[in-house]
């Protein structure tokens, strides 16, 4: 009988604590003062940074989709692999200015990059007798570098 009292008492006490405990992580107002406030963060909005990854995503599929089709000798074909750059050249552009670059810090570095290659594809798929090699490493920019993102 002395045993069931501790027990009784026992869970009585732990349920006493559990409620105290409980009790003094809701929010109050008056306890005591915080300390430090908590830093600001400041993310960039997600869902324009998606909005326009999601066009320079569309406009790489479309390069890539020009220059999976056997090579052709068309200006046709030239002005519209010179198209996608100029798309992609834009895109990135607002990707890389603004708030979105200076919050992603690999948009900054990643994305100097990814335009000076699309600015050499652009001048060299622009040329009298076009070269689309540079056109073809841009054309696989999205893989290449979430790859090194997610090292």
């Amino acid at each position: 009988m002395h045993d069931r009292n501790h027990g009784t008492l026992f869970q009585t006490l732990l349920i006493v604590v559990a409620v105290l405990l409980l009790g003094s992580c809701s929010s109050n107002p008056d306890g005591f003062p915080q300390i430090a406030s908590p830093p600001p963060f400041d993310y960039a909005d997600g869902d324009e940074l998606r909005s326009r990854m999601h066009q320079l995503a569309f406009e790489l599929q479309q390069l890539d989709m020009s220059l999976a089709a056997e090579y052709d000798d068309r200006p046709s074909f030239q002005q519209e692999v010179v198209s996608s750059l100029q798309n992609i050249e834009r895109i990135g552009g607002y990707l890389q200015s603004g708030d979105l670059s200076s919050r992603h810090p690999f948009l900054q570095d990643d994305m100097a990059r990814f335009l000076r290659d699309v600015t050499k594809a652009k001048d060299d798929a622009s040329r009298n007798s076009p070269r689309y090699y540079m056109a073809g490493r841009v054309s696989g920019g999205c893989i290449n570098c979430h790859r090194q993102q997610s090292r």
